[in-house]
C-alpha cells in the first residue's frame, strides 16, 4: 500500500522551488572561513531530516497573498536559523543525547560548541532580518526570539514543581514553541503586504498550531517510542519536566500518589520501575486522553483562524496540517 502523503509534504512539494532557494541561503549563511566547526555542527542538525515546518509556514503565508518578490526566502531562512539555534541551546540545557534519532551536537562535540554555534546562528538570523528592510518584521522576529528565551527560562523555573498548573504550562509552550510558529506565519503575510486583519489571523493560526504541536510533542514523550519519535519515551519524566499529561494526572492524584510525584519529580529520587508506575497513574486518571482533547481544542482554533484568510489550495493544506498535528509520530 502506498504511503499517504501528509499535508506538510504536500506544502513542501508546492513550495519546492522556494525551499531550494531557502536551503541555498541556509548553506551560504552557515558557512564560516574562520571557524570550520560552525558548519560542521550546523550541518549535523540541519541535515538531520527535519521537516522544515517553520520556514514552510513563512513561504505558505506569503503564497496566500500571491507574493512575487524574494524577501520571504530570507525570512524563511531566518526562522529556520532561530529554530536551529534554540535546538542547540535546548540540548545543552536538557543534557540531551538524542535529537531526531541521532546523537545531539553537544554529545558529538561539546556543550561549549553547541552554545557558541547557536549564538552564531542567532546572529546570522538577525543579519538576514535586517536585509529584508522592514522594522515591523524585525520587531516581530526579535520579539519572538526574546519570547522563546523567556519560555525556556520559565520552564527551568517551574520544572520539578508538581504544583505547576495548566496556565503556567501554556505560558511555557506559547513561549518556547508557539512564538516562532506565529512569527513565521505573521512575517510571511507582512512581507507579502497582507492587511492587519489577515496578519492577525496568521498570527492566531501559528499560535494555536504551535501550542497544539507542543502538547502533542509532550504527549509523544509519554506514549511514543524511540523508533517513532527519535527520542526515548519518558525523557520528560526523567528530566523532571512537568508537562500537560503529568499535570492532568497530578491534579487527580490521591495522597499516596502525590507522594510518588513528590519523590520522583520534586526530589528526583527515581528508580527503574517509576516510569512504568507514572504511566499507570496517567492511564488511571485519563491524563493521556484529556491531554489529546486539549490539543484538539487548539487545532480547532487554528482552523477557525484560517477562515479570515483567502481561500486557496494552500489554505486547505494549512487546515489539513492542523489536523495532521494530532496524528503525527514525530
Amino acid at each position: 500500500m502506498d504511503k499517504k502523503i501528509q499535508p506538510d509534504e504536500k506544502l513542501a512539494k508546492i513550495l519546492e522551488l522556494e525551499m531550494l532557494s531557502v536551503n541555498e541561503i541556509i548553506r551560504e549563511r552557515m558557512a564560516s572561513e574562520n571557524a570550520p566547526r560552525i558548519p560542521e555542527v550546523t550541518s549535523h542538525l540541519i541535515g538531520a531530516g527535519g521537516k522544515r515546518l517553520r520556514p514552510i509556514l513563512t513561504l505558505a503565508a506569503a503564497r496566500l497573498f500571491d507574493y512575487s518578490g524574494d524577501k520571504h526566502l530570507k525570512l524563511a531562512a531566518t526562522v529556520e536559523f532561530i529554530h536551529t539555534a534554540t535546538l542547540l541551546h535546548d540540548d545543552v540545557v536538557d543534557e540531551s543525547s538524542k535529537r531526531r534519532g541521532r546523537p545531539t551536537a553537544n554529545l558529538l562535540w561539546d556543550n561549549k560548541s553547541s552554545v557558541l554555534v547557536g549564538d552564531y546562528l542567532f546572529s546570522r538570523s538577525f543579519q538576514l532580518m535586517v536585509e529584508v528592510g522592514s522594522l515591523t518584521i524585525l520587531d516581530i522576529l526579535a520579539s519572538a526570539s526574546a519570547t522563546i528565551a523567556e519560555g525556556e527560562v520559565l520552564q527551568l523555573t517551574v520544572s520539578k514543581n508538581i504544583k505547576t498548573d495548566e496556565t503556567t504550562y501554556l505560558k511555557v509552550i506559547r513561549g518556547k514553541t508557539a512564538a516562532l510558529f506565529s512569527a513565521a506565519t505573521q512575517v510571511g503575510g507582512k512581507v507579502a503586504g497582507a492587511g492587519e486583519d489577515a496578519c492577525k489571523a496568521l498570527y492566531e493560526y501559528g499560535d494555536a498550531l504551535g501550542i497544539a504541536f507542543q502538547i502533542i510533542d509532550d504527549l509523544l514523550d509519554v506514549e511514543g517510542s524511540l523508533q517513532k519519535t527519535g527520542k526515548n519515551s519518558g525523557d520528560d519524566f526523567r528530566e523532571r519536566k512537568v508537562t500537560m499529561p503529568f499535570i492532568k494526572a497530578i491534579k487527580k492524584s490521591n495522597k499516596s500518589e502525590l507522594e510518588f510525584w513528590k519523590r520522583t519529580i520534586e526530589k528526583g529520587d527515581q528508580n527503574e520501575d517509576d516510569w512504568d508506575k507514572a504511566l499507570l497513574l496517567m492511564q488511571k486518571h485519563d491524563a493521556i486522553s484529556f491531554t489529546r482533547k486539549e490539543a484538539e481544542i487548539w487545532v480547532n482554533r487554528a482552523k477557525l483562524a484560517l477562515r479570515a484568510l483567502p481561500k486557496s489550495e494552500v489554505t486547505i493544506l494549512l487546515s489539513d496540517l492542523a489536523d495532521y498535528v494530532l496524528t503525527r509520530s514525530k
